[in-house]
């Protein structure tokens, strides 16, 4: 049977170009589908301000992918993940350092606009790589020989993987007739960047007290000034009244919440807002069609799980691809096994992560620092827990 593409992917995010890079590397012939280009500029009217750390699997997926030679250069390592307990009259901080585990860092740090951009000429370069923007998936057949869609500007392809990569939301989801499961945390995030009085040398910085986490994420070094990503979690209305506030103050209460963690703080971007929610597909397979990325899992962004959690579900795409009939049944019964349990369980402990970080009553506040501080002296199970986090097998 003829195809007009392999795999045809639907989304435009980090990870459907990043899928694009990977699949189409591997001399697939890939289609990219999306309503609108990637905005990839930083000041660009709606870019995506929030930053993300790649963790030292989604670096190997990237360079087998041939991309990351062209993000290395703006990359901020990440050695040291510290984690402080605020909820207390002192606070209390507790490393976790890469070298026990590895003689790599952790992860490498990122602002989401300059991933897009990146990832996007990357596909450009790839000759296997045909996008396609300024138009989406307007219907879907899901057949068992072939999967045809119909784009809203009337071009048909008949292709033999449909792969959903378009968000939270996804219509393609719908279409396929997969339903999710949602938990609205009642919480929202505000992302910006700040300069700081101390060098932050290398170390991301998560202040837990009553609302959720207050995390700094190492940037580079700009115009003489040392920077930091924020994500700032807390009750959905305390967020809106921050966001009502004027730089001058907005700065103050950050200064409290990040409890001195590097020095007096200056607002040097913008604001953003973002809701806090997790969703969970009840299966990430139909007929010729796969879920990855948030259209098949969203969760609260700590320990820098969500994009990394997507790029594992591309890198195994990636492989059964190469071990068989792409978007075969048995191709996709093996990437619903191996995925859904993993992801299900790896979003189970991030809910309780976060549960625990919201809790303002003293009992809960101290069980969270007690646990916190009997992973981390105890050393067999904080390596366990460091490559865990990785996505590495211990």
């Amino acid at each position: 049977m003829a195809f007009d593409t392999d795999i045809l992917i639907a989304g435009a995010g980090p990870a459907g170009l990043a899928a694009a890079c990977a699949l189409g590397a591997e001399g697939h012939c890939v289609t990219l589908v999306d309503p609108a280009p990637p905005l990839i500029g930083e000041d660009a009217p709606g870019a995506d301000l929030r930053t993300t750390a790649l963790l030292q699997p989604a670096r190997a997926l990237l360079d087998r992918a041939g991309a990351w030679d062209g993000l290395a250069p703006h990359a901020t390592e990440l050695w040291t993940m510290r984690i402080v307990d605020a909820a207390g009259a002192e606070p209390v901080a507790r490393d976790f350092d890469a070298l026990d585990i590895s003689d790599a860092p952790f992860g490498w740090n990122f602002p989401n606009w300059l991933l897009r951009r990146d990832l996007l000429a990357r596909a450009e370069a790839l000759e296997t790589v045909t996008l396609r923007f300024g138009c989406s998936v307007a219907s879907l057949l899901l057949r068992e020989a072939e999967a045809r869609v119909t784009l809203s500007d009337g071009a048909r392809l008949a292709a033999q993987l449909v792969l959903a990569c378009d968000g939270k939301a996804s219509p393609l989801r719908d279409m396929a007739g997969i339903g999710a499961r949602t938990v609205d945390y009642g919480q929202t995030a505000i992302v910006f960047a700040v300069a700081h009085a101390t060098p932050h040398d290398n170390v991301s910085i998560e202040v837990h007290r009553a609302g959720g986490p207050f995390t700094l994420v190492p940037l580079p070094d700009r115009d003489g000034a040392h920077r930091s990503a924020v994500v700032w979690m807390d009750e959905a209305g305390t967020q809106t009244r921050r966001m009502d506030l004027d730089d001058d103050a907005f700065v103050v209460e950050a200064e409290a919440r990040a409890a001195g963690a590097l020095g007096s703080l200056r607002l040097v971007s913008r604001r953003a807002a973002w809701p806090i929610v997790s969703r969970l597909a009840d299966r990430f397979t139909a007929r010729r069609f796969a879920l990855a990325a948030e259209a098949a899992h969203a969760m609260p962004p700590i320990g820098a799980q969500g994009l990394n959690t997507s790029l594992a579900d591309i890198a195994l795409l990636r492989d059964l691809c190469a071990k068989g009939e792409i978007g075969s049944r048995a191709m996709l019964d093996s990437y619903q096994r191996r995925r859904w349990t993993e992801v299900a369980a790896r979003m189970a402990g991030i809910d309780l992560l976060n549960r625990t970080s919201i809790a303002g009553r003293a009992p809960m506040q101290a069980a969270r620092g007690w646990g916190i501080g009997l992973i981390h002296d105890i050393a067999p199970v904080r390596t366990l827990l460091m490559k865990m986090g990785l996505g590495r097998v211990a």
